[in-house]
């Protein structure tokens, strides 16, 4: 996908690889996206970063108090985040930005790991449905009790599994779902205020 450059980009050179998560390691706040976006985190090297995607994600997350600053233009920046910590359920950006079952399985080991050593997580908040079905997907084969029927993917649904982090569901910040209206910043704010409620901030 790094091949490809958009015109606004030929002149840089694109990250290109296998995209890691980004934020504070003491973090109870994890927020779990799709994947790079072919010209976001697959050019910057950084989650959510450089697309419009991240200018949604970032400017909330620093309204409700887990960011340094509204903006994620590219690494090196000096973006903080606070109590938060941002990775997504697959590493590089999918054709047509859509994974296939043996991406999302080959992905799967980093963000268990991530969980593993994200050890003060107490909410995972997932955007969109790719990213809800995974997380519900690896912590039931950790042992977490995840009610049975699975919890349906919805903006703002949650789950408090027995054994685990609380889940926690948000429309994904695409523009897809932000030019329709489908997810309104009213709406992204009432999740991050449910997070910061849910963490214990």
């Amino acid at each position: 996908m790094a091949r490809e450059k958009r015109a606004a980009f030929r002149d840089e050179d694109y990250w290109g690889r296998p995209v890691p998560g980004f934020g504070n390691p003491r973090a109870r706040v994890l927020v779990v996206g799709l994947a790079p976006a072919a010209h976001g985190a697959n050019r910057t090297g950084r989650m959510f970063t450089g697309d419009r995607s991240g200018d949604w994600l970032y400017r909330a997350l620093h309204r409700a108090g887990f960011a340094s600053q509204p903006v994620s233009s590219r690494r090196g920046d000096g973006l903080r985040l606070e109590d938060c910590f941002v990775t997504a359920a697959v590493r590089c950006a999918p054709p047509a930005n859509r994974p296939t079952p043996a991406e999302r399985d080959a992905c799967a080991s980093w963000l268990e790991e991530e969980l593993d050593l994200l050890s003060d997580v107490r909410v995972v908040v997932a955007l969109g449905g790719f990213a809800w079905a995974q997380v519900l997907r690896i912590l039931g084969g950790r042992g977490v009790a995840i009610p049975t029927p699975r919890p349906a993917f919805g903006h703002g649904a949650q789950v408090a599994p027995d054994g685990g982090p609380a889940l926690l569901a948000s429309y994904h910040p695409s523009q897809q779902n932000t030019f329709t209206g489908k997810l309104t910043e009213e709406m992204f704010d009432t999740v991050w205020a449910r997070a910061r409620e849910l963490a214990g901030r």
